[in-house]
C-alpha cells in the first residue's frame, strides 16, 4: 500500500505501566492522489469484527497509516514485537478513555474503536512513544481524525473518527505485520 498524506508525530501514547496513557488528537495533513488499483480487503459490513491473539503475542504499535482509495479508506496499524495480533473492533457513540472514563477528544460524526490486544508498551520494546507516527487525510474521504488512544493491560487503541459509520473489515497482513481495516464508501 502506498501511503497517501505525511505523517505527524504523535506524542503522549506512553509512560510508565502506572500512569494513564493520554491520547493525542493529531492535526490533518494532506493527502496525495489515491492509487486506482487498490481494493478493499475482505468482506466488509457494519457489525462488531474480533479475533483473540496468538499466545504469547508481545507486540506495539510503531505507527498509524490512513489513505483514501476509490471506494473506500484504508487506516494500516504498523506493528512491531512478536506474535500474532487480536483485535476487536466496533463503533462507539462516545469514545472515552480507558482508565479515566472521560470522554475522548476526537473529531467526527461517528467513532470506529479499534482495540489491538496482545501488545505491551511501546518502551518494553525498546520503541520511544514520541516516535510513534499518526497519518489524518485532510478533507478527502470519510476519515476525519485518527487518535492513538495508548496502551493499557495489554491491550492498544486507535480510534478513528468518521464522516459516517460505513461496512468495514479488518485482516491481518505480514511482512511487515498490520493490522489493516478497509472502511467501504457508500
Amino acid at each position: 500500500m502506498t501511503p497517501c498524506v505525511a505523517g505527524a508525530v504523535l506524542a503522549g501514547c506512553v509512560g510508565s505501566p502506572a500512569q494513564e496513557q493520554g491520547a493525542t488528537r493529531v492535526g490533518s495533513v494532506h493527502a496525495a492522489p489515491a492509487s486506482t488499483q487498490l481494493r478493499p480487503l475482505g468482506t466488509a459490513n457494519a457489525s462488531p469484527k474480533t479475533q483473540r491473539p496468538s499466545a504469547p503475542a508481545q507486540l506495539a504499535v510503531a505507527g498509524v497509516r490512513v489513505g483514501t482509495h476509490e471506494g473506500f479508506d484504508r487506516v494500516v496499524v504498523d506493528l512491531v514485537g512478536d506474535g500474532e495480533p487480536g483485535w476487536f473492533v466496533d463503533y462507539t457513540s462516545t469514545p472515552m478513555q480507558e482508565i479515566t472514563g472521560k470522554p475522548l477528544k476526537v473529531t467526527g460524526n461517528a467513532f470506529l474503536n479499534i482495540n489491538i490486544d496482545g501488545t505491551v508498551y511501546p518502551y518494553e520494546l525498546g520503541l520511544d512513544a514520541d516516535q510513534i507516527k499518526v497519518e489524518t487525510p485532510a478533507e478527502t474521504g470519510n476519515i476525519i481524525d485518527v487518535v492513538n488512544a495508548g496502551t493499557y493491560e495489554g491491550r492498544s487503541r486507535v480510534v478513528v473518527g468518521l464522516r459516517s459509520d460505513l461496512p468495514y473489515s479488518v485482516q491481518v497482513l505480514e511482512h511487515p505485520l498490520r493490522l489493516v481495516v478497509d472502511i467501504v464508501q457508500s
